[in-house]
């Protein structure tokens, strides 16, 4: 048996898309599953759609997210080059083999003829098949015209799929297609062919679209003499709802906008593995030596896979949270505080609350801001909880908590500071004429001397973050305005 060869071949028509990722990332995992080769490959044969950048944007792309290659455009390799716009002289040969065999010639045909014949089949209310209009003779073609494959005229065309099974097409299927055009590039139809035949590719990995395409594709391996490679069909990714394709409105975002909204790669390569892939358990989460041993060709689904964004985000903070406190700060990606030792106190509350790195800056520069940034506080604010019926409570409890706060240990867990609080919390809540409010009535004023805001995490973690001295220095800030 041949090694097991497979093969990327994005066009560089702009940025990299979840669907695109997911063909490159199944195709990736087989190969390292097999100990074959994975290659990258660029079809840049349409230079009208090219637009500038895309190559290294694909390069970034893949390798943030993981994806190595074994023979590309940056690495070179035994059947180099691997864009296809510096292969056009691979692409002549093979199509004067088939024109030379009879199974290609010139298109006879100018733009305006093409036009009326297909005019004339609309008119006539049958379909126009190019093949219908193929010349009788064969003149010798000198590239000056566009080279045309010669279909052949088979009733049904019948192959097999790793993933679908049998499949099939009628001979409406197979018409006379180009081969090179006029300007001596190659179209899709048949550059990828010669390139798979080249580089030994043995197995293509593909969406559902290419289907209609592939018995012209097998017809040209049959001309050619060459036996085809297995294909595995993908299915489509589907939006939101599970009822049509993905589109740029749904989420189908650059790859590198997940990067900058914080994704881990690893939390989206396991993502994307899992749509349209079934491990045939419950598992959820794989890392990228976990899904290369158990992934496999036969257990990608049929059915249409729905992109779920919210298990997307719930993926990403699984993988958050097993990272280390410095690994954690690293992918913060923010400039560490002087007293480093707040934020890496913080990194529990970070891995608790946020899904995305992103997330996670923002609650550093918004509600987190007050481990860092000393508060500005508001007389009116710590009196926002105040019972009527008991005036100078959150005087009172700010001092009686104070008392608490400075018997504590420096280093004290959050749970440590609840525990003593709670009691002398709990006292107040079932005194005075409304039998309840006390608890938030000490409590409230100590988390907004604490943090300076309306929205914070609990005075118990903010203590244990903040540390017993500087706590102190805050809560009788705060007691000094009410007392003035």
């Amino acid at each position: 048996m041949s090694p097991v060869v497979t093969r990327f071949a994005p066009s560089p028509t702009g940025f990299m898309h979840v669907g695109g990722a997911r063909t490159a990332l199944f195709a990736w995992l087989y190969a390292r599953q097999k100990g074959g080769r994975f290659i990258l490959r660029i079809e840049d044969t349409d230079k009208e759609r090219e637009v500038a950048g895309s190559i290294p944007h694909i390069i970034e792309s893949l390798s943030w997210l993981g994806i190595e290659w074994d023979e590309g455009p940056d690495k070179g390799g035994p059947r180099a080059p691997y864009i296809q716009s510096e292969r056009l002289t691979l692409y002549r040969s093979y199509a004067e083999k088939l024109a030379a065999a009879g199974h290609a010639y010139p298109d006879p045909y100018s733009e305006a003829e093409l036009e009326a014949l297909r005019t004339n089949a609309e008119a006539e209310k049958r379909p126009f098949l190019y093949r219908d209009h193929r010349p009788e003779g064969t003149e010798p073609w000198d590239g000056k015209k566009p080279l045309r494959f010669r279909a052949p005229r088979i009733a049904r065309y019948e192959w097999d799929d790793v993933v679908r099974g049998r499949l099939s097409a009628g001979e409406e299927a197979i018409d006379d297609f180009i081969l090179i055009k006029s300007d001596g590039y190659p179209t899709y139809n048949f550059a990828h062919i010669v390139d798979d035949i080249e580089m030994k590719v043995t197995h293509v990995i593909r969406g559902e679209e290419f289907i209609s395409s592939t018995p012209k594709y097998l017809s040209v391996y049959e001309a050619l003499g060459e036996a085809p490679p297995a294909f595995a069909t993908m299915p489509p990714i589907l939006g939101p709802t599970g009822t049509k394709k993905l589109s740029k409105r749904d989420g189908a975002k650059d790859i590198l906008d997940y990067r900058s909204d914080g994704y881990l790669p690893v939390a989206l390569m396991n993502f994307l593995a899992l749509l349209g892939w079934n491990p045939g358990t419950d598992r959820e989460f794989f890392s990228p030596k976990e899904l290369t041993d158990e992934f496999s060709l036969e257990r990608i689904q049929i059915s249409g896979a729905r992109f779920d964004e919210t298990k997307l985000r719930s993926m990403n903070q699984h993988w958050m949270r097993l990272l280390s406190t410095d690994a954690f700060i690293r992918h913060l990606g923010v400039r560490p505080p002087s007293d480093g030792e707040k934020l890496s106190k913080a990194v529990p509350l970070l891995k608790e609350r946020a899904q995305t790195f992103k997330e996670a800056q923002e609650m550093l520069s918004g509600e987190l801001s007050c481990l860092f940034d000393k508060p500005i506080l508001a007389k009116e604010q710590l009196l926002a909880k105040e019972l009527p019926d008991r005036p100078g409570l959150a005087l009172s409890g700010l001092r009686k908590l104070s008392e608490i706060v400075g018997s504590l240990p420096d280093d004290v867990t959050a749970q440590a500071v609840k525990d003593a609080l709670m009691p002398a919390a709990d006292n107040e809540e079932s005194a005075g004429q409304a039998g309840k409010g006390g608890r938030g009535a000490i409590l409230w004023p100590l988390r907004y001397a604490l943090s300076g805001k309306e929205r914070s995490p609990d005075p118990f973690t903010l203590i244990s973050i903040l540390g017993r001295e500087e706590s102190l220095v805050r809560i009788r800030e705060a007691i000094g305005i009410l007392e003035r």
